[in-house]
């Protein structure tokens, strides 16, 4: 996993906050999955005094495009005023998307599924975690005029939140990895989690 730093607007390393920076070096140490590439962006600079932003790709991605196969992003706050609604000084905002056959896309549980693994995926490393919230968004397409060639297709999306109650992220960073992973229809790096057969082929 690449390094992520601090926001272009935040003074070096050693001026940051200890528990940001004890934040951060959690992250760094996060052991992704071999299927995903895992890339630092740009972080948000108006959310949070201090934020750091991952952007991960299932493989195979083409070079500086969203993987065919799934794509997610990773944002961590950092307030150390502990804005109310957070109930702590750190805040995750993620989300994870990948395409899905038609049929599954169809499936009146996927949404309910979707929640669940990213539950189970954190749990599973024991993070510690507060004011959990998320919304699972299915889309169905089917292409018209000059994009009838691509048929029918679907999506699923995943954003999410919730407050971690810890310095230490790298459980939460795997656990976003793991559902990514799961979208894109890679079976579960754990034991009694059940998985769709979302295989599908990208369209073009």
């Amino acid at each position: 996993m690449s390094t992520p730093t601090s926001t272009p607007h935040q003074p070096g390393e050693p001026h940051l906050p200890a528990e940001y920076r004890a934040a951060l070096q959690s992250i760094r140490s996060a052991h992704a999955r071999p299927e995903l590439v895992v890339t630092e962006i740009p972080a948000p600079a108006q959310l949070a005094p201090f934020s750091v932003a991952l952007a991960a790709d299932v493989r195979p991605a083409r070079h500086g495009d969203d993987s065919d196969l799934g794509t997610g992003r990773f944002i961590l706050l950092y307030d150390p005023d502990e804005p109310e609604a957070w109930g702590g000084p750190f805040r995750v905002v993620c989300f994870a998307q990948a395409p899905l056959e038609t049929d599954i896309g169809l499936d009146p549980f996927l949404a309910d599924v979707t929640w669940s693994w990213l539950v189970d995926a954190l749990d599973a490393r024991h993070a510690s975690y507060t004011a959990a919230s998320g919304t699972a968004t299915k889309i169905i397409s089917t292409g018209f005029g000059e994009l009838a060639s691509q048929g029918d297709g679907a999506q699923i999306e995943l954003r999410a939140s919730w407050s971690p109650l810890e310095t230490d992220l790298a459980a939460h960073v795997e656990g976003w990895g793991e559902l990514l992973c799961m979208l894109a229809g890679l079976p579960p790096t754990g034991e009694g989690v059940s998985l769709l057969n979302t295989r599908r082929s990208p369209r073009g």
